[in-house]
């Protein structure tokens, strides 16, 4: 692809940039109070994430911000600790130890997670934000916009949701802007809109938003039945401008640096933040229309500096998120430069826009969010996996579901399980190749090894050897191989010692080391 310059495609870049900023404002929101902290705080790491990390990240196309799944880490470190401000303090070292791990290369952990796995995360993201929006589409969920845990924190799960939002508490306002603003996202992606030189430019979420606005207003004032409650609007801290800002700002206890358990949440942020941005990258990376790399121990420096600033300034830990990086995909955005545009945005709204934003329904957020949940779990992506075999399916299917029913850690873990046993599967039936021929009925029995036999392969090359027919003639033959490792050479000279109990006739063909192996 032809290098382009940065600035180069500027408006494709602020579209995306306003559409991400427009689902990044309530998540932000949402994850600050889900997570016990002052709502403010939520604002400032997502700000912190557009202005500050993207720049330093060598992702052109990831969005950082509050994530959703460090809630609970941070609800139980504030609580831990006892104060919002020592909390702040374990940020700030999380961040510290981040710029660490990226010094270290520890970022070449991003490089193994399977791809089956991360397509996997992708489509259970994709059904988790369709079946979470249901109940904001209906005005129904009292939970923030952007929670993706199975068991939520009213009770109720991802299901149960659903049935209670239809059976209990649907808003006919929310339902009809929710209606109308995915109709608008629908319409926005037909051909004709997206000929047109000026429609295009201009995004879809935003005319959906500008729409939704007025039909709340309408709503209030005409229609009073169809008025949407506040519980389901955007619900911005009041700042009255820079200098409002400023008293807002929280900052670190640093007398607390001795405190054993701010070291241990600092500890365990860096590590659970640091992963969650690695897989969010590498996820990304995939739905990069260009296909681009993101170099994955830079992105452990950018995020650390990020968390040292968010801590610094009394926000909450950050990271990369998928959400709203599948946002910046979709929306069209195109460099790191949609990304600081939400920033700015972010960061504009907080001074300027409270009243105006406080108008806006969620329904109308969530029918974004339904858009952008459709896009990551198309069918199309389920057939593909089917077709590329078991060994595939079967880690993406069982990462969408570990997810779909836990949360986002967890489920990967479970599927990087199984896809790990697919991977040793594989490894145990490829170290070698096996000829077997017969003469006048004595069997001659070539093994060729393979150019690289790894401690994977030792269970293979040790039930192999096991089962080889008594009074043969066996050739293992290491001519071809560059590394034979210990465990496997060990194998080999643990049948070398017991081959005559078999009446087997051995014969070694350039296996380094067999004879001096210590077997004590």
């Amino acid at each position: 692809m032809k290098e382009r310059g940065l600035f180069s495609t500027v408006g494709k870049d602020l579209s995306a940039g306003l559409v991400v900023f427009l689902v990044a404002l309530p998540l932000c929101l949402g994850i600050s109070l889900a997570s016990g902290a002052p709502l403010f705080a939520g604002l400032i790491a997502g700000v912190t994430g557009g202005l500050v990390v993207s720049w330093l990240s060598g992702s052109q196309l990831s969005v950082s911000g509050p994530a959703a799944g460090l809630t609970v880490i941070v609800l139980n470190g504030i609580q831990t600790l006892g104060s919002f401000e020592v909390f702040l303090l374990a940020v700030v070292l999380s961040g510290v130890f981040q710029v660490i791990l990226g010094f270290v290369k520890a970022g070449i952990i991003g490089l193994y997670f399977p791809s089956s796995v991360i397509k996997g995360m992708l489509a259970a993201i994709g059904l988790i934000l369709i079946l979470k929006q249901i109940p904001h589409f209906l005005g129904a969920d009292n939970d923030f916009l952007g929670d993706l845990d199975f068991f939520q924190s009213d009770g109720r799960n991802t299901f149960s949701e659903i049935g209670y939002a239809f059976s209990n508490k649907l808003q006919v306002g929310s339902l009809i802007v929710g209606i109308v603003s995915l109709a608008i996202l629908i319409l926005w992606e037909r051909p004709f809109i997206q000929r047109n030189s000026i429609l295009k430019l201009v995004p879809g979420a935003l005319i959906a938003v500008i729409v939704s606005i007025g039909l709340h207003v309408l709503f209030q004032n005409s229609y009073p039945a169809l008025a949407i409650a506040d519980s389901h609007l955007v619900n911005l801290p009041e700042i009255s401008g820079p200098a409002s800002l400023l008293n807002e700002l929280r900052f670190p206890e640093w007398a607390a640096i001795t405190n054993a358990n701010v070291w241990v949440i600092a500890i365990t942020l860096a590590i659970v933040a640091s992963l969650e941005s690695l897989l969010s990258v590498e996820a990304v990376d995939k739905l990069d229309p260009h296909k681009r790399r993101t170099p994955t121990n830079r992105e452990l420096k950018a995020q650390g500096v990020g968390n040292m600033i968010s801590g610094l300034i009394g926000g909450i830990p950050l990271t990369a998120v998928i959400v709203r990086s599948s946002a910046n995909v979709n929306a069209g955005g195109e460099s790191k430069l949609s990304s600081f545009f939400h920033g700015v945005f972010l960061l504009l709204s907080i001074l300027f826009l409270t009243d105006v934003l406080g108008l806006v329904p969620l329904a109308a957020l969530a029918a974004v969010l339904l858009m952008v949940g459709f896009k990551l779990t198309k069918p199309v992506l389920y057939k593909t996996q089917w077709k590329l075999g078991m060994d595939q399916f079967l880690p993406f299917i069982i990462t969408i579901l570990a997810i779909l029913f836990t949360d986002l850690l967890k489920g990967i873990s479970i599927g990087l399980v199984v896809g790990v046993f697919y991977i040793l599967k594989a490894n145990y039936k490829s170290p070698y190749f096996y000829k077997r021929e017969s003469h006048n009925g004595q069997d001659k029995i070539h093994i060729k090894l393979s150019e690289n036999v790894s401690f994977l392969n030792k269970a293979s090359v040790a039930l192999t050897l096991d089962h080889l027919p008594e009074n043969s003639d066996v050739v293992i033959d290491g001519s071809q191989s560059t590394y034979i490792d210990y465990d496997v050479l060990e194998a080999i000279q643990n049948f070398r010692t017991v081959a005559h109990e078999k009446d087997i006739r051995l014969t070694l063909r350039d296996i380094p080391g067999v004879k001096t192996i210590d077997m004590h």
